[in-house]
């Protein structure tokens, strides 16, 4: 069945997919924010984006499925590659240079409220009752967030962010939400993985530039932080985005989107316990409203 009305209520596929790609998302801006010192974001963005086109190239090949796309579709698949993939790490991956982990994450969580909008909007999705109420509360809390970071700086909270930071973190948002905006309708046609290793390849491409600051990062990284930029290659990236393939071909975009709202108090966390960032108490309670904000999207 395809019709979304007609599923069970519970889509257990769907919902193991989407906790994949939430808890290796949430990982990624941690690994991010400890490789930092051994690679610069350009760099950083070509070499995790050229492992993750390895490796889902290498899986694409083994499958043998491969859907011919149409001009319409080459070009959602070429903006999903030049805005989730490109642009969107680069920004990322400059972003927490300047943001610690945690609040990195909290910031760009306003990127699925314009995917819930713009989804209604352009996709037909409409403006559910509880989607609406969720994503103002959810944006509420984002908002706190991001003036909080903006504006304390403390040593006890380990939060470096200037507005710098934080308009990266905005445009690490937008981005995303173009990618995902753009990647809804491709996937009706054309198989999630071959979507997925597409666009990482164009990304790859836009990000060819830094290859000549990515071999000098390269011969100067420690063990540790060039096993850091392969796991962001292989699991963030080839895994997770795999995942979030296949979720949004069985789920309304709106909500996957809103669902993202999980990762920051896990990316919290993993911050804490790996990097030793604390965010400030109300930029975690504003990640907390977040949370309420995506539970009551949830609700039908």
């Amino acid at each position: 069945m395809t019709d979304l009305d007609t599923r069970p209520a519970v889509d257990w596929l769907a919902l193991g997919a989407v906790t994949v790609t939430v808890i290796s998302w949430a990982s990624a801006f941690v690994a991010i924010r400890g490789v930092g010192e051994s690679f610069g974001a350009g760099p950083l963005a070509l070499g995790r984006l050229l492992i993750g086109s390895v490796a889902l190239g290498a899986i694409v090949l083994v499958r043998r499925q491969w859907v011919k796309p149409n001009r319409t579709q080459w070009l959602q698949i070429i903006s999903i590659g030049v805005f989730w993939f490109g642009i969107y790490n680069v920004a990322l991956n400059a972003a927490e240079q300047r943001v610690d982990a945690g609040t990195t994450s909290m910031i760009i969580q306003i990127g699925p409220i314009l995917v819930a909008l713009f989804a209604g909007l352009l996709l037909g999705e409409g403006f559910p009752k509880w989607l609406v109420i969720g994503a103002g509360i959810a944006f509420a809390g984002a908002v706190m967030v991001g003036v909080v970071t903006a504006v304390t700086t403390t040593s006890t909270t380990k939060t470096d962010a200037d507005f710098l930071g934080i308009a990266l973190c905005l445009v690490s948002a937008v981005t995303y939400a173009i990618g995902v905006l753009s990647q809804k309708p491709v996937l009706r046609t054309i198989p999630g993985l071959q979507v997925t290793c597409m666009a990482c390849t164009i990304g790859a491409v836009c990000t060819l530039p830094f290859a000549p600051a990515l071999l000098d990062d390269l011969g100067s990284a420690s063990a540790g932080a060039t096993g850091g930029l392969i796991y962001l290659g292989l699991v963030p990236t080839a895994l997770a985005f795999s995942t979030w393939a296949y979720a949004l071909t069985r789920m309304n975009a709106g909500k996957l989107g809103i669902t993202t709202y999980a990762v920051p108090p896990i990316t919290i966390t993993l911050a804490w316990l790996l990097l030793g960032e604390v965010p400030h108490y109300l930029a975690v309670v504003g990640g907390v409203i977040c949370l309420v904000g995506v539970g009551l999207s949830r609700r039908r």
